[in-house]
């Protein structure tokens, strides 16, 4: 059965921006990011950077980034095999 992985922050966000998500802004240890999505709609995420993020966590950025982007491409940087 696959898991989440374990991700850092700075990890989801590298990958975040693999999809076209752009830094915004920063306050504290949290970054926001951004995008144009279909018919000018702005695509926003906040993202804690933590060395180290916890599952719950990990699982409700998936949920939320798969607003945007389908759960089968975000699927291999998230799931452990």
């Amino acid at each position: 059965m696959p898991r989440l992985r374990r991700l850092s922050g700075a990890e989801v966000v590298a990958i975040l921006l693999s999809f076209g998500f752009e830094t915004v802004s920063q306050r504290g240890s949290h970054v926001k990011l951004r995008r144009v999505g279909e018919a000018g709609v702005h695509e926003t995420l906040h993202i804690p950077l933590h060395r180290e993020l916890d599952t719950g966590t990990c699982r409700a950025i998936l949920r939320q980034a798969s607003r945007y982007v389908s759960e089968s491409e975000l699927r291999p940087f998230f799931w452990a095999d």
